[in-house]
């Protein structure tokens, strides 16, 4: 967010004096008319204030923003797909029930890939499962928990049996809270399991966080990993870190912590399977419209009325994209698996080790 400038006075003299000086000069001009801070200060000035006695100060404004040609970016289209791209791969995705997880199992299936889809929200995964097996591709579901050993043994297994083995992955089970995301969010019920600032944060709500964005990470990929060096053939994973791996994100540390600990073992994997033709990659976005975003909204709306929450939650609010959009939109899951489908194919051949800012600009600023 922008300084907010609409308490000064353009009647005042030394905001007169302040501006008439900056407007004057033609490199302000050339090289300030993209500035957001600068469209800001001039428009609440000229906009919301009074209007000032120096008529540079409107026109150059209407200068500005007559230069200013806004258009929206369009979003991925969800029908589209690349035919045969994945053809006789099998591709495991963790997470695969909704959001992100459910989106790049769809597609990847209409790209000629087999699925094998793995969550704890059964319902919801059996739906993901339906639609693709609906489309006359080959998919299965496996239901259970990646902080669970032996389900990514499993899901391994599973994938072998029905489809002789695993050429992809995409680690996308994360959350939020510490609570079941398969449940609706209970902030009062149960606050030891919901995101608070380092001093007042429970032990439930850490290790919850960490179990499934970090260790349930590790754990998948190692099962991955380990069907992969046997077989022989070489690979590529994905992990679905976030911004919060990249930078920090006020009032939430578990989650903060367990997204950099994803983009610890994305760099380290990709040094340790480089030599055996595996690449691992991790894609990090800001806010994308998933059912995880979504209950992250309700528990911000939550702590507003409880009136709790990080002092400094608010200090950065929207990507460059989001901000320019005229609907302010978020990413959208179709946007997030056509990069996740592009690293794992063989167009991303030369890339590995990268942990992608898919923010929409995010970090960029």
């Amino acid at each position: 967010m922008g300084p907010n400038f609409q308490h000064l006075n353009p009647d005042n003299p030394g905001v007169q004096e302040v501006m008439q000086y900056m407007l004057s000069r033609r490199q302000f001009l050339v090289l300030g008319t993209g500035s957001f801070v600068t469209t800001l200060m001039l428009s609440s000035l000229t906009g919301e204030a009074e209007p000032a006695q120096n008529t540079d100060v409107s026109s150059a404004s209407n200068l500005i923003k007559g230069e200013v040609k806004t258009m929206d970016i369009q979003p991925t289209n969800p029908d589209y797909f690349i035919p045969n791209r994945f053809q006789g791969k099998t591709i495991l995705i963790t997470g695969a029930a909704t959001g992100i997880g459910a989106a790049t199992a769809i597609r990847a299936a209409r790209e000629g890939a087999n699925v094998v889809g793995v969550d704890r929200k059964e319902k919801e995964l059996n739906q993901t499962i339906s639609k693709i097996k609906g489309e006359g591709h080959n998919a299965i579901a496996i239901v259970g928990n990646v902080v669970e050993t032996a389900l990514c043994d499993r899901m391994v297994t599973e994938a072998v049996n029905v489809f002789g083995g695993v050429d992809l992955a995409l680690n996308a089970a994360g959350v939020m809270d510490g609570g079941d995301p398969a449940q609706p969010l209970n902030f009062e019920g149960q606050r030891d399991l919901l995101p608070n600032s380092i001093h007042l944060a429970t032990d439930e709500y850490w290790e919850a966080v960490v179990a499934t964005n970090t260790t349930g990470v590790f754990k998948s990929m190692r099962s991955e990993l380990r069907q992969m060096l046997e077989q022989g053939k070489g690979g590529a994973i994905v992990n679905i870190g976030s911004i919060a791996g990249l930078t920090g994100l006020a009032g939430n540390p578990a989650y903060v912590a367990s997204k950099h600990g994803v983009t610890g073992l994305t760099r380290n994997a990709a040094l340790d399977y480089a030599p055996y033709g595996i690449r691992i990659n991790s894609v990090n976005m800001a806010a994308t419209d998933t059912p995880m975003v979504a209950r992250a909204g309700e528990f911000v709306q939550a702590s507003k009325k409880a009136g709790e929450g990080s002092s400094m939650g608010g200090l950065k609010l929207q990507s460059i994209l989001s901000a320019v959009d005229s609907k302010h939109r978020s990413s959208t899951v179709w946007e997030q698996g056509a990069i996740i489908l592009f690293l794992l194919s063989q167009d991303a051949a030369n890339l590995t080790g990268c942990t992608y800012a898919t923010d929409g600009g995010w970090t960029a600023y």
